[in-house]
């Protein structure tokens, strides 16, 4: 009888240590968190028979499946809290040279598990179980962020594409899937793991066949020299499912980088182009020299001239008449994608809109020097042709550079610089008049680097405050505006398409560290009265202290 009971304590033993094998084989996570598991199930089994008062603990022997159950009680002189607390009698009983503050161990006898005890010891190493296998594959995710992997589709919701990995499950959004591509549950799909997010239900791994990234690391998988660091992708830009650019450069002369891309009959280029659904892709030769990468990014097209306005961070491209079209592409995705690719914004101009916006320019410069000069029109348009667009230019520059111009001397120069400086000042006092009407405190003219005309658009903005200006943030005050490209029938005095509002004195040019210190000069005045306000507030207190004392 004694055998037949000590045989199935045994068989009992070797099944806990099977199953806690299993299940972390199955699951591929350490056994040491399922044998943890099981220890908790059998404390919260042996709370709910001996009392959940008691501190009970287990212990699991993860090789033979021996099980220990004891309670830690604590020896005191006088027992508060039978449940875990024993005088120093009974404790000696327990533990011999046990003392008063000791914590000991009380053995407590094997548990029966019950129906509703089994259940719930199954519910908390299953609720371990499915925390450790979410660690495991947040873990496990959490670092391939930016790579390519190949799974099953799963399901289809919504649009969204669920994507099998073997170890865990990913998303494919519907902006993150090339348009008008149809998978079906069963296909295979290759996408990059854009991000891996941790959340309360598991990570949550978002995966894109439209990022740009993509491209390159397909581009990476088919030619050999970019996976070797030969030749390196600069940049990238997708329209997906429709047309796509690279600018790459080769670190070894002796090797073309766009026939490297291209491969044999054009098979490298081909392999990538399938994957993503007959993607159109041009490959462009990467260039340090700006202008140059902007050429080349807006083939097949041909560039006649280019401007860079390095301080509006925009670039002018000219290209003759019949090239229009082509440079802007159909619904403007040419020249989108070479303004995506160089990261400049990119105004297309036909040679005939250049030559009138440059006649256009030529004239109003030319009035303005006369009417703010009072100088002939000859004279004013010697000035415009040499460079000069703006009083400034000619009030502040070095009076050699005007008295070089074939016809001026030195005197005319002195003379042009102080009418200029004179036209400056009247235009400053009729700013100054106009914001003053506006109602702009004069407070705000003692902020750095602000003018005049900075104080009438403030004024015209509704700030006329130091605590209107101190409300904004930097890129409300200085963030510069966006226009888009130029699009087809877009003439030079088209208006222009803004993308986003940009700041107050976006106009200006004020870079972020100007704007930053008008900001924290226009808050100074919160923190002066802020040391007046506690001085107030302190006389109060000892003025209401001497009449109370006074009754």
């Amino acid at each position: 009888m004694a055998t037949a009971g000590t045989s199935g304590v045994t068989a009992n033993r070797a099944e806990l240590i099977a199953i806690a094998n299993a299940v972390a084989s199955e699951k591929m996570i350490d056994k040491a968190i399922v044998i943890e598991a099981m220890e908790d199930a059998i404390q919260r089994a042996a709370r709910a028979r001996y009392g959940a008062e008691n501190d009970i603990r287990a212990k699991l022997d993860p090789n033979t499946g021996d099980l220990r159950l004891w309670r830690v009680v604590e020896v005191v002189e006088a027992v508060d809290d039978f449940f875990k607390q024993v005088n120093l009698k009974e404790a000696q009983k327990l533990q011999a040279g046990a003392a008063i503050g000791d914590f000991i161990v009380d053995p407590l006898p094997p548990i029966e598990f019950g129906r509703i005890a089994a259940q719930a010891a199954k519910q908390v190493i299953f609720q371990k179980v499915r925390d450790a296998e979410r660690e495991r594959q947040f873990e496990e995710f959490k670092d391939r962020q930016g790579e390519i992997i190949t799974g099953v589709v799963k399901r289809v919701e919504f649009g969204h594409v669920v994507v099998d990995l073997g170890r865990a499950e990913g998303v494919i959004r519907r902006d993150a899937q090339i348009p008008r591509e149809v998978v079906r549950v069963g296909d295979r799909v290759r996408s990059l793991i854009l991000k891996v997010v941790r959340e309360t239900r598991g990570p949550q791994i978002f995966l894109s066949r439209a990022h740009p990234d993509f491209m390159k690391k397909l581009f990476a998988q088919e030619v050999p020299e970019i996976y070797d660091g030969i030749i390196e992708i600069k940049a990238a830009a997708r329209d997906p499912g429709s047309r796509a650019k690279i600018g790459v450069i080769s670190h070894d002369s002796s090797i073309d980088p766009v026939g490297a891309c291209v491969g044999m009959k054009g098979s490298r280029v081909q392999a990538v182009v399938q994957e993503m659904q007959g993607e159109k892709i041009d490959i462009i030769p990467w260039s340090e020299d700006t202008a140059t990468f902007v050429v080349n990014a807006l083939q097949p097209a041909n560039v006649a001239r280019v401007v860079i306005d390095e301080e509006e961070d925009r670039i002018e491209v000219v290209v003759p008449d019949d090239q229009l079209s082509l440079a802007i592409g159909r619904r403007g995705q040419n020249v989108r994608l070479a303004s995506q690719l160089t990261g400049k914004a990119i105004d297309i101009l036909t040679e005939t809109d250049s030559s009138e916006k440059r006649q256009q320019e030529f004239v109003q410069n030319s009035e303005m020097f006369q009417n703010e000069l009072d100088v002939d029109e000859t004279l004013a348009q010697l000035l415009v042709a040499e460079g000069f667009s703006t009083l400034e230019e000619v009030a502040y520059v070095e009076l050699d550079e005007i008295a070089s111009i074939e016809g001026f001397d030195e005197d005319l120069g002195q003379e042009l610089q102080n009418r200029a400086t004179e036209a400056l000042e009247r235009r400053e006092e009729a700013n100054r008049e106009a914001r003053r009407a506006l109602g702009v405190e004069d407070d705000l003219a003692t902020m750095p680097y602000m003018t005049e005309a900075m104080l009438v658009t403030l004024g015209k903005a509704g700030i006329k405050t130091l605590d209107d200006l101190a409300d904004l943030a930097t890129d409300e005050l200085i963030a510069k505006k966006r226009p888009e490209p130029r699009r087809r029938g877009d003439g030079p005095a088209a208006p222009v398409r803004e993308q986003d509002k940009g700041g107050v004195l976006g106009e200006y040019g004020l870079s972020e560290e100007q704007g930053n210190e008008i900001i924290m000069a226009a808050r100074a005045h919160w923190f002066e009265d802020e040391p007046a306000a506690a001085d107030s507030a302190a006389d109060t207190n000892e003025e209401d202290a001497v009449a109370d004392s006074g009754q």
